[in-house]
């Protein structure tokens, strides 16, 4: 693995964002005099937040997965997740409504959800999701180690004993084809798929081997931050905080300072210079490149992925007619075949809207005033590249739009007391820097993957590096984290844990 030539003990990092944060952990884990610079006033990147009368916005994911990945991320520097914060199970992971009226609770246990299945759609399709559930499992443990979450120098590392035991186990034909080979109900099958749509990738055409995010949802199981999604990065910045890093908020870095192939100093519009040995940029693309002052060379332009648009709503106390309100609910349409076609290749707004339609206050009320909940609703959308939607004519009547979705199909009475908190279009998104207007950065397709994906090393910059969404592993909160590793891995080498474990434990951080 290609690693930083030189000396690396003074690193600063841009962006105090997952992968910037799980860097800054990792570097002074294993010794390293980390400086943090980040241009809002709080740490979290994507992850956002915005307090609207009594209501706390988590602006961006909401989904949180894989906690193994988020003790590694605090181990690096001897911490414990547990200590720093309290993370919930969100049980059902989901709740899936579908259009027909039928529904569905998603438990990431495999006995509890063999009998919802079993349940819903018969003993058949229950034996078949123990069978979808075993190769899932499996996918994963072989596509994490070897293609997840490792460096890659050029397409031949690909070349690896678990590509054969991959393209054995089905993971290079297609993800929907899989899925079906185990579930035939097609209402169950986009429990399994729908994931596809974060990938920028119908099911039809997604390879197998990204149905290792429906691992993560359905099998992994899904978590949420006590305080909202802002708690995991204020407990990492924390965390960091104590390990020795610096952290510099609400300065923005304008220059990058450069002597013979190598960054010597940071500039930020704060006046400040900061000596480096190494730098990791976990910014946007496009300002990432201008940093550098050069794009990488490519054949083919890039594709981003599709964007959304996300409607923050408060409201007096709701459940629906039968039950209370799940934490994260999915409203299928019954055209859902056609919403890929109608986002990816039309860029244009789904024919038949369906959701994420999550409740935050489900898990901790505290988010919002006494006797009130907070919902997001997430509706996948063009992104600009391939859009042909004018925004600024159609943002407002497509919120309200999607609100009567939601009343009518989810939470009736819900346009009765509704104050809507905050919107954001693609228009919104690109307005943050995002290409394309997305907040989910560059598609998985199959050339946009792995060593195909823009590279976390830098051409003509040796002690340069990249992490974050647009760069390996991709997007989602728990690639964001490994993101963070891998940079740091190209700064120091790879460092076993019990060897991380021990540098910190002599307070070398």
């Amino acid at each position: 693995m290609k690693t930083v030539p030189g000396p690396s003990d003074r690193v600063v990092v841009v962006g105090a964002g997952f992968a910037g944060l799980a860097a800054a952990l990792h570097l002074a884990g294993r010794g390293r005099e980390v400086t943090v610079v980040e241009r809002e006033n709080w740490p979290g990147g994507r992850a956002g937040r915005l307090d609207v009368d009594g209501y706390r916005l988590d602006t961006g994911p909401t989904v949180l997965t894989m906690p193994d990945i988020i003790d590694e991320t605090f181990a690096a520097v001897g911490e414990t997740s547990s200590a720093r914060m309290e993370l919930l199970d969100v049980d059902p992971a989901y709740h899936a409504q579908f259009a027909d009226g039928s529904s569905i609770d998603v438990h990431s246990g495999a006995d509890r959800m063999a009998a919802a299945i079993e349940e819903f759609a018969g003993a058949k399709q229950a034996a078949g999701y123990r069978e979808l559930r075993d190769w899932l499992t499996r996918l994963y443990q072989i596509e994490f180690d070897g293609f997840i979450a490792r460096n890659f120098d050029s397409p031949l590392s690909l070349l690896n004993p678990q590509l054969a035991k991959l393209a054995a186990i089905g993971g290079f034909r297609n993800w929907d084809a899989m899925v079906k080979r185990h579930i035939t109900d097609p209402r169950l099958r986009r429990v399994f798929t729908f994931q596809s749509l974060y990938a920028g990738v119908a099911p039809r055409q997604a390879l197998a081997v990204y149905a290792v995010i429906a691992y993560m949802d359905t099998v992994s199981g899904v978590l949420f931050p006590r305080g909202g999604m802002r708690a995991l990065p204020d407990a990492l910045a924390a965390a960091a905080t104590d390990a020795g890093v610096q952290f510099h908020y609400g300065a923005t870095v304008t220059g990058l300072e450069c002597t013979g192939g190598r960054a010597a100093a940071v500039h930020t519009d704060q006046d400040q210079r900061l000596a480096c040995d190494a730098v990791v940029l976990t910014s946007e693309l496009p300002q990432t490149y201008t940093l550098l002052g050069r794009e990488p060379r490519r054949v083919g332009s890039l594709r981003p992925a599709p964007s959304a648009v996300v409607i923050h709503i408060g409201s007096p106390g709701q459940q629906s007619a039968n039950r209370p309100l799940a934490h994260h609910n999915i409203v299928f349409g019954a055209a859902w075949e056609e919403t890929f076609t109608d986002i990816i290749r039309d860029g244009r707004l789904m024919r038949d809207p369906s959701l994420l339609v999550t409740r935050p206050t489900a898990s901790d009320p505290s988010l919002a005033p006494a006797g009130h909940d907070l919902f997001y609703i997430l509706a996948p959308a063009p992104n600009l590249t391939r859009g042909v939607v004018d925004w600024s004519r159609i943002g407002d009547a497509y919120a309200d739009q999607l609100l009567d979705v939601v009343a009518a199909r989810l939470v009736p009475g819900l346009r009765e007391d509704a104050k809507v908190l905050h919107v954001v279009n693609p228009v919104d998104w690109a307005r943050q820097g995002m290409v394309a207007g997305t907040p989910f950065a560059l598609a998985h397709t199959f050339a946009q993957t792995g060593p195909f994906r823009p590279a976390n090393t830098v051409r003509g910059i040796d002690n340069a590096v990249l992490a974050g969404s647009s760069t390996v592993p991709g997007v989602g909160v728990p690639t964001a984290l490994i993101s963070g590793r891998l940079a740091a891995d190209r700064i120091t080498g790879i460092v076993k844990k019990s060897k991380q474990s021990s540098i910190t434990k002599a307070g070398l951080s």
